[in-house]
Order: C-alpha cells, then structure tokens, then sequence
C-alpha cells in the first residue's frame, strides 16, 4: 500500500513554504556547489516569423539535402520571466494549461533503456495523471523525448505549442484506431509530463507562458512533414500581454505537467500552453547541461 509519504505533492495542497531561519543565498547550490539562479530574470525568446514569400510555414522532421528545414523565421524578444517556485498553487491544468508536482519518487534512474523507461516509468507517470488531472478514466502514452547535452535532441528554443485541434484528433486515430470514433465524442486532452534527470535543472529551463494571456490569433499552425505523413504544431507570435514563467531548480523529483490540447471548449482558451526552453543568462559558468525526459499523454474523460 503507498504511504501519504510517497504520493506526489500537488501544488494546490502545498502551504506556501517559509524560509529557514539559517538558511543563506549561498546554501542555495547545486551538487558542483554552483548558486541555483532563482526568482525572475529577463531573458531572449523566440517566436514566430512569417515566411518572406508568404507561402505557408512547415518544417522537415527529417532535413532533406539541400532544402532548407523550415521556412519561417526567428522573430527575439527580450522577456520577463517570473519564478513558479513558491507560487505553485496559483496555477492549474484547467485554468492555465499547465499544473507542478512535487516530491513524486519513481523507481527509474538511469533512463538509458526504451525497454526499461516503458516498463517502469511510463506506469508510474500513468498513475500520476489518472490520479491528479480531474476527471482522467484513460491514458495512453505515445511517446517520449530524452534530450541531453552529449545526445541528438537538444532542448527547443523556440515558442511552440506541440499540438493543434486537427494534429491532437489525428492522435487519437493514430494510436488508438479501434476506439476513436467512440473517444472523439468525449473530452479528450493531450498532456506532456516534464522533469530532469540531472537536477536541479541549471541551464535551459523551461519557460511556459500563462494560457490565459495567450490569443487564439497569435498561434500560427505549421505543417510539420515526415517521410509517411504530415503534422501539425503551433508556433506562437509574440504579444506584449503573455505573461511568462519558469519553475527554478526543478529536481528529480519535480513534475510540470503541460497541456497541449484539450476538446473541452469551455476551457478551450486554457487548452494550449506556449512553451520554450530559454537560456538564462545567471546560469554559472560550468554548470552541468540539462538532462530532461517529457513523456507525451492522450488523456480520456
């Protein structure tokens, strides 16, 4: 039986912490002894420019020789970015497209087997949502990203939403072709579980943008073409009204859940989350890069 000791904490039950009385700026280290960079910082993000010639934004999944990977730009802007940590409880899945865990233990460390990474970690992420994300019956996880400093997948610095409506409905007939008929009539959402495998994260943190403070005409939908089919994310204009965060220091034991899409049209203007991972310019020098794992979830109910 699982002791209250070894469930995730969700931010919403979470009272807001209180410094120790000895505690010093300098204690606040990671395992090199480097300061952790905490509370808000201004920082480069990158949006969305449109194609000089006009023609429609896409993006090769697998570069093409001689052909340019993506046609649109690169359009940065200074931001401000402010800390989630110790105001977690301000924020949710439903209200503003993404949600934090903390103190969720799993029994995985080395994340350098698919098999293993399947077999122990997917279940343990499964229980997480259908236990927390409100009124979850069904999850299917499709897949995962590993992105490390030595590996082929960098984190993303570029403002994206990874799901459209039209991309998170071919999902559901992807992966779940018997039952899809009967699943696209329910609520349907497309969730990302995000944590590091080397925290506390140093370099490259996630950002994430309030949805509320995100406008339908600013999500620009770009083809994205693989060798046997197409798809679709969003790329995210820039606007003066989004508002951004970033949870400092997120360890092993941290999970910021983001929602991509969600059927639901009542909280449909919170259903997509623009998210980014940005460089922070307090990150010391010789910190250890970003290890990071997102599991992507088809959540049902």
């Amino acid at each position: 039986m699982t002791t209250t000791a070894s469930l995730p904490t969700p931010a919403h039950q979470l009272s807001t912490p209180s410094a120790p009385a000895s505690t010093s700026k300098t204690e606040d280290v990671n395992f090199q002894g480097l300061p952790i960079p905490r509370g808000p910082v201004t920082a480069l993000l990158s949006f969305y420019k449109a194609p000089e010639d006009g023609a429609p934004p896409h993006n090769y999944v697998e570069p093409l020789l001689g052909v340019p990977q993506r046609n649109w730009g690169d359009d940065w802007q200074s931001v401000t970015l402010n800390d989630l940590r110790g105001i977690e409880s301000q924020f949710s899945l439903d209200q503003n497209a993404f949600d934090t865990y903390q103190n969720v233990p799993s029994d995985e460390h080395d994340f350098t087997s698919d098999e293993r990474i399947k077999s122990v970690y997917y279940p343990e992420v499964e229980k997480l949502l259908l236990e927390n994300v409100q009124g979850a019956q069904k999850v299917i996880l499709f897949d995962h990203t590993i992105r490390r400093p030595t590996g082929n997948r960098n984190p993303v610095t570029r403002v994206h939403i990874d799901q459209t409506p039209m991309s998170a409905a071919e999902r559901v007939k992807l992966h779940a072709p018997d039952e899809a008929d009967k699943l696209l009539q329910g609520r349907y959402r497309i969730v990302n579980v995000w944590r590091p495998l080397n925290g506390p994260v140093m370099g490259f943190p996630l950002a994430v943008a309030d949805s509320q403070t995100v406008e339908d005409k600013d999500l620009i939908p770009i083809e994205h073409r693989y060798p046997h089919r197409n798809g679709q994310t969003a790329s995210v204009r820039y606007n003066a009204g989004q508002k951004w965060y970033y949870w400092s220091g997120m360890t092993n034991q941290d999970r910021l859940l983001l929602k991509c899409f969600d059927s639901d049209e009542s909280v449909g203007q919170w259903g997509r989350v623009p998210h980014t991972a940005f460089n922070d310019p307090r990150t010391p020098e010789g910190a250890v890069g970003r290890e990071s794992i997102e599991v992507r979830a088809l959540i049902f109910g």
